[in-house]
């Protein structure tokens, strides 16, 4: 008859057999060093982090959707604390202080008083804004983008407010799209605008492209009603094409051309020689002969 340990042994043995042994064996040789064959295995194996890339670019489009959901809070009021005003007296839109406070120091300036919060529901109005420029406004602070069309109807008093309230994500985004659309249209709202804010960097590329294009700009309606609204800087539009016209030595006639749109062809001729590199550009017979 087996003995007590007989039998012990015998189980052990037989549930080695069963596959215990193989378990056992993998935790065992984890502890000792690897083969060649198994390293090379261990290397070729995928790493973790091998598709990353590919697996982010793929949830693009969720997280884009994922984070439109506060645009959803917005759009049906859910749980609004803050209200603001458009300047054209129309209704109030109702938004969320968080937000308005996180993207934007002014806002956050706004809504706390001496280190405590405005009581909830308080008003902000933003007189520079219409009812549709403030609504658009709100679309950009709670998805980060705004529709094509809007962006063009309304991207100029949007770039002023970013400006004002110190959202410069928002001053990027229209500044890209003003430069990236740029023509004989849209540069004198272009410089309209950078004069507003006080943005050197835009304003001398506007006043650089007016120069460069200034028959299709000056000979403009936009340009006409320009100068009947803000005839100063219409005056920084004419130095900067003469100082340019000095230093390109642009043709004559085509001074000859600018001088009698902006009224100044009555003025003699001695008035409007222009220097170009060493010498000058034009004598008063010369202009007198352009003028024909």
């Amino acid at each position: 008859m087996p003995s007590k340990e007989t039998s012990s042994l015998s189980s052990l043995f037989s549930s080695f057999t069963n596959g215990s042994f193989t378990y056992l064996y993998d935790i065992f040789s984890s502890c000792f060093p690897r083969t060649s064959t198994s390293v090379t295995a261990a290397v070729n194996k995928p790493q973790p982090h091998a598709n990353q890339a590919k697996w982010m670019a793929d949830l693009k489009d969720k997280r884009i959707s994922f984070l439109s959901g506060l645009f959803g809070a917005f759009k049906e009021e859910i749980h609004t604390d803050a209200q603001l005003k458009p300047g054209d007296n129309g209704p109030c839109i109702q938004a969320h202080r968080v937000l308005l406070a996180t993207r934007s120091e002014i806002f956050k300036n706004m809504l706390y008083s001496d280190g405590f919060k405005v009581p909830p529901c308080d008003t902000i109005t933003l007189p520079e804004l219409n009812s549709e420029e403030l609504e658009s406004l709100l679309e950009f602070l709670y998805s980060g983008s705004l529709p094509l069309e809007k962006l063009e109807k309304h991207v100029y008093q949007l770039f002023i407010a970013a400006e004002k309230y110190e959202i410069p994500y928002l001053q990027e985004f229209c500044q890209c799209y003003m430069l990236n659309s740029l023509n004989a249209s849209s540069v004198l709202d272009v410089l309209e605008t950078s004069e507003v804010c006080s943005n050197k960097g835009l304003k001398e590329i506007a006043l650089n492209f007016i120069c460069r294009n200034t028959e299709a700009v000056v000979f403009s309606d936009k340009y006409e009603a320009l100068a009947a609204k803000n005839p100063q800087l219409c005056m920084k539009i004419t130095r900067e094409f003469f100082m340019n016209a000095r230093n390109e030595k642009i043709s004559r006639v085509r001074i000859l051309g600018f001088q009698k749109k902006i009224g100044l062809q009555e003025k003699s001729c001695k008035e409007f020689q222009v220097k170009a590199g060493e010498g000058k550009m034009g004598n008063c017979q010369e202009l007198e002969q352009c003028k024909h």
